[in-house]
């Protein structure tokens, strides 16, 4: 083992230069023709068949899967984005583990799934490398709506509008489209800037304005947007971090995990990109499973995953888990944080205490054991930051509340994705709810 990887605290470079491109190439490679189509000749072509209602988006999957059964690739994909515009990311991202493969006939009777998941993948990325179109704009209506947020739910919301020939203008914070696509999301679940690719297909269709750098709030107030435009789509997602809440908390060293995967993702180049050598994250969920993962591909020497429930709480499917087991992540559970160690300001380790669950509730047993770390990364869940809204629209839970249509409580302002109550924080649930919060605007503006 090279010097370098034996740097203590938290370094750049841990890796030789060649490493780098192969830790964090794509973790499912695409299949070829030939695979796809084997592939496709395990689906049962199920009648009502349980994968589709397992897709918060209803695509007919086993109509697509026939289609490429048959060497129809194109239509295959027109069936896909027919139901989700964004199902090239979805095929990548989804955990179809627990979602239309898990309800697949093919798992409950042999354990192993058709891969609906490569197979769309097969099918929308033919079609985005043919750029092929399938949708044109309606007559315009003269209606103007604005959407604040381009992530999964406001390009949704947006496409499907433009579809319907209203103008639409859509906001965003950051300097880049996609929201957690871009920022959020693994970087070798979606690789060579693929999500920014599916952004300019999305938005191909035309009368659709992307402005950048503009936070609901600060640049542009919701009494403006309603003022000026027939409809708001409210699709900002989650910018608050919860709190480690324990002495230490907010030492050099400690980092919130979703703010560092964004800045993984938009690094050129990965070598300098700082990791520690002795890396602890806490939490249980997808974040978690990615930020872990990533910080092994880095070049961390060990990188331990402390979750305070079991194995069967943890919001990151068995998948996952295994995923970060096989990469040689430590996943240890029945532990919260008590205190974050430090000397002269910066991480040195972090206490843990034992937990377990007491008349029904969970609890410390008093019981602690420390992990010598040098970076502790927060992952335990994100909160949505309802400041900007200035109390136009009723909450629920400390999110948006919507109705079945996405309406919000104000007059002409529809929301989805992660920012409204009940969702389960996943890609396609929020491109379903953009989806039909568009199909509820155009309605009402019709």
């Amino acid at each position: 083992m090279s010097e370098r990887r034996l740097e203590a605290g938290v370094a750049a470079g841990r890796l030789a230069p060649e490493e780098y491109a192969s830790n964090f190439a794509d973790l499912h490679p695409p299949l070829d023709r030939h695979e796809a189509l084997v592939a496709a000749d395990r689906c049962y072509f199920c009648y009502d068949a349980p994968c589709v209602t397992a897709c918060p988006t209803g695509i007919d999957i086993p109509l697509f899967i026939r289609q490429i059964a048959t060497g129809n690739e194109i239509g295959s994909a027109r069936t896909i984005f027919d139901q989700n515009i964004l199902g090239g990311m979805c095929a990548r991202v989804c955990p179809t583990e627990t979602l239309c493969e898990q309800a697949c006939v093919r798992e409950t009777a042999e354990g192993k799934p058709v891969e609906i998941g490569r197979l769309q993948r097969f099918a929308t990325d033919a079609a985005m490398a043919a750029g092929k179109q399938f949708y044109g704009r309606a007559a315009a209506t003269g209606k103007r709506v604005a959407v604040v947020g381009a992530g999964p739910a406001g390009l949704a919301c947006a496409h499907r509008l433009a579809v319907h020939g209203h103008a639409v203008t859509v906001y965003d914070a950051r300097p880049k489209a996609g929201g957690l696509n871009e920022y959020g999301i693994a970087a070798y679940k979606t690789v060579d800037g693929f999500a920014q690719a599916e952004v300019d297909y999305v938005t191909a269709i035309g009368g659709i304005d992307i402005e950048y750098g503009k936070a609901l709030g600060r640049d542009v107030t919701l009494t403006e947007l309603c003022g000026g435009c027939d409809a708001v789509f409210l699709g900002m997602g989650l910018a608050g971090v919860n709190a480690l809440g324990v002495e230490g908390g907010d030492a050099d060293g400690v980092t919130d995990a979703v703010d560092w995967i964004a800045e993984l993702r938009q690094a050129g180049d990965l070598a300098a990109l700082p990791v520690g050598r002795r890396v602890v994250v806490i939490g249980g969920g997808m974040t978690a499973i990615d930020v872990a993962v990533q910080a092994k591909l880095l070049g961390a020497e060990e990188v331990t995953i402390c979750y305070r429930r079991g194995k069967e709480s943890m919001n990151a499917s068995e998948w996952e888990q295994d995923l970060a087991a096989s990469r040689g992540v430590a996943i240890r559970h029945w532990l919260r944080p008590k205190r974050v160690q430090t000397q002269s300001g910066k991480v040195t380790g972090i206490t843990l205490e034992y937990t377990a669950v007491q008349g029904g509730r969970l609890a410390g047993t008093g019981e602690t054991l420390t992990l010598a770390a040098d970076q502790v990364f927060r992952a335990i869940g994100q909160s949505f930051v309802a400041d900007p809204l200035a109390g136009a629209v009723e909450l629920e839970n400390g999110r948006i509340r919507v109705d079945a249509e996405g309406r919000t409580s104000a007059p002409k302002v529809w929301a989805g994705g992660d920012c409204v109550a009940g969702g389960d924080d996943l890609t396609v649930s929020a491109v379903a709810m953009g989806r039909d919060a568009a199909e509820s605007i155009h309605a009402a503006l019709s």
